[in-house]
């Protein structure tokens, strides 16, 4: 069984810096892709960031603010957030393409609430 821990959400005030971390763990035998999602009240979910060993990619509307990063050794991800907007509240999820013991599977973590409020 794999386990994808976030932790790093929190409330802050407009134009202040969060980081994300995500770490997976159990059978991981190899992870292709890991990335963010966030989920707004009444909104779909939609992709953040994603990030594999070739390249990175993070959404236009937050890619002058927001950086994903990963470390190969201890399996996590991190997104680090900076110069936050109200807009940005949601529930951020971390997602990993990953091979376990079962094959090619996707998993996602539970969840960390973003607040950005004055």
């Amino acid at each position: 069984q794999v386990q994808l821990v976030e932790s790093g959400g929190g409330f802050v005030q407009p134009g202040g810096s969060l980081e994300l971390s995500c770490a997976a763990s159990g059978n991981v035998r190899a992870i292709d892709a890991m990335g963010w999602y966030r989920q707004a009240p009444g909104n779909q979910r939609e992709l953040v960031a994603t990030i594999t060993t070739r390249s990175a990619y993070v959404i236009d509307s937050v890619k002058d603010r927001f950086t994903i990063s990963r470390d190969y050794a201890v399996n996590t991800v991190y997104l680090q957030m900076n110069s936050l907007k109200p807009e940005d509240t949601a529930v951020y999820y971390c997602n990993a393409d990953l091979y376990d013991n079962y094959g090619n599977l996707v998993y996602w973590g539970q969840g960390t609430q973003v607040t950005v409020s004055s």
